[in-house]
């Protein structure tokens, strides 16, 4: 994508697009979920497509405050996409998205923007069609095709830039979706477009809209239809259909996937296969579900399994889940190290991995959140980048479960510590969250680390191997010993009073939190020290007062 006023790709246009796209989604959601029919009465085309936006969408956050380049930018968004991916319309968003990135990766500045963006946009198209082990008409293989065409009929106009590219891709999704009812039977008898088609065209129209800064009419409807589906048991479109859906990430060779998908094409329907260099993620509708998981034993390692049953799905509302009552109250923690994981489950709470490098997405979160089993529960993100991935999650689990989530902003591992020390099961839930939230406001919290590059930060330059001070997640100090900044960050901290300090040792930290535990009872006897060992990567020390 190009800036408004032109001059390449631009990495914050492209984080500005998948922002809106997000949002967008989450805006449309219970509307796709309710066209949602082809090729099962599910109700979760549009939950699948913005959970997979949104796992992409927090990869290239992740890359970028890491102050990666575009290239590894895109290409960590590409990744997220695939890692994310839920559902039929969800695996071949992952792969209309990765193939679009892929081609704005290889650009170089003497490419033209217009047709680089049409040539992403037919190779995100053939590379659905390719991922698809039946391509069926009147589904969003059809919009991607019909929007890829306009935007390479619009890029042969040599005036064109990127923008004209997407706003005529953009309309020409809209009109080939109200096409498909046409096109697909099961769309004609409900009276729909297709689900995943009108996801992808709203992706498509906030690009057009970051773009130009329009924002598109609604997608037309076919004349004489409805929006909302008829209800399960109404009409039977799937009577002889597969019971099961299956999905798996894969580790295996590229070459071992053609067989992979002879082994599972006569297993059933709605097979599709998308990633590459290692990495796959399969999706296939079946009755055997034992013999779609051998299939990928045999190509390589599959992880990350889910199995749904269509019928228990289908036979009650989507907002409600499947299984027992949800009981209790749970604390969910994102953890940046084996030992702080050790300490927050001894706490009792649900530990997510995470941590610089290793964030969680929102299906991560929202899938602890789910199978915590709670009828209550609280998210304690633990860090600033994670915070907006884990009020998705929680928002979306509110809505499609029987079960109350409140995020507490800690933006700090050890602000989760002290949260989770006050958190009390047996107080009312209301109470227990605002008395952890306050404790949490309360912890003033520093780090310090080690600069991998030349910056400029807040506390001025730094050379590679300088140990930088880290206050309230803001740069305060530059320095070369990594007591000295330490202890000097920590009397910035007791400047303020204080009654607890809590050190976290990293990962080959050499003893540096009981060096600053031993200055603290030197020069603040007064003040309580605790210390752990939390294993975490690139801080060897975390530390608080309360």
């Amino acid at each position: 994508m190009e800036a408004p006023h032109g001059g390449g790709v631009e990495l914050a246009v492209v984080r500005r697009f998948v922002d809106v796209a997000v949002d967008a989604l989450a805006a449309a959601r219970e509307e796709i979920d309710a066209l949602n029919v082809y090729p099962v009465p599910d109700g979760d085309t549009g939950t699948n497509m913005y959970l997979t936006m949104s796992a992409a969408r927090d990869a290239i956050q992740q890359a970028t405050a890491d102050d990666a380049e575009l290239v590894t930018a895109l290409a960590a968004f590409r990744r997220g996409a695939l890692l994310g991916a839920r559902g039929n319309s969800g695996v071949i968003l992952s792969q209309l998205l990765g193939a679009l990135v892929a081609r704005m990766g290889r650009a170089t500045p003497a490419d033209r923007n217009a047709t680089v963006m049409a040539e992403a946009m037919t190779e995100a198209s053939q590379a659905a069609y390719a991922a698809v082990g039946t391509p069926v008409e009147g589904t969003i293989l059809t919009v991607a095709r019909a929007a890829a065409e306009a935007a390479v009929r619009r890029a042969a106009d040599e005036r064109a830039r990127a923008r004209d590219v997407f706003a005529a891709a953009a309309e020409a999704a809209r009109e080939a979706l109200a096409h498909t009812p046409e096109q697909l039977e099961p769309l004609r008898v409900a009276g729909v477009v297709d689900a995943g088609g009108r996801g992808l065209s709203v992706v498509l129209d906030a690009a057009e809209t970051v773009l130009t800064g329009r924002r598109p009419l609604p997608a037309p409807q076919p004349i004489g239809t409805h929006t909302i589906p008829v209800a399960a048991g109404e009409t039977d479109l799937r009577a002889d259909g597969p019971a099961y859906e299956v999905m798996y990430l894969l580790d295996a060779a590229d070459d071992a996937v053609p067989g992979l998908r002879e082994a599972l094409s006569p297993l059933g329907d709605s097979l599709v296969v998308v990633g590459g260099e290692g990495l796959w993620n399969v999706h296939v509708h079946v009755d055997d579900v034992g013999a779609a998981v051998e299939a990928g034993i045999s190509a390589g390692r599959p992880h990350r399994i889910r199995v749904t049953h269509f019928a228990e799905q289908t036979a009650r509302p989507a907002s409600r889940p499947v299984g027992r009552a949800r009981t209790g109250r749970r604390i969910v923690a994102v953890s940046a190290g084996p030992g702080l994981a050790r300490l927050f489950a001894d706490a009792g709470a649900l530990v997510i991995e995470g941590g610089p490098g290793h964030r969680p997405s929102t299906g991560m979160i929202l899938d602890a959140v789910a199978g915590s089993g709670a009828a209550e529960v609280v998210i304690l993100p633990n860090d600033r980048d994670s915070v907006r991935a884990a009020r998705i999650a929680a928002r979306t689990a509110e809505e499609d479960l029987d079960v109350r989530v409140v995020v507490i902003p800690t933006e700090a591992q050890v602000q989760g510590l002290a949260a989770l020390a006050v958190h009390e099961p047996a107080r009312a839930f209301d109470a227990d969250v605002l008395e952890m939230t306050a404790t949490a406001r309360h912890t003033r919290h520093g780090a310090v680390t080690i600069a991998a590059r030349q910056a400029i930060t807040m506390a001025g330059p730094c050379e590679p191997g300088d140990v930088l001070g880290v206050i309230e997640g803001d740069f305060a100090l530059v320095g070369h010993d990594l007591a000295d900044v330490a202890t000097q960050i920590l009397e910035r901290m007791l400047g303020g009073g204080g009654e607890l300090v809590t050190l976290v040792g990293g990962s080959g930290s050499d003893g540096l939190a009981q060096q600053c535990q031993e200055y603290v009872a030197d020069r603040h006897a007064h003040v309580d020290v605790v210390v752990y060992d939390g294993g975490q990567d690139r801080y060897p020390l975390l530390m608080s007062v309360e």
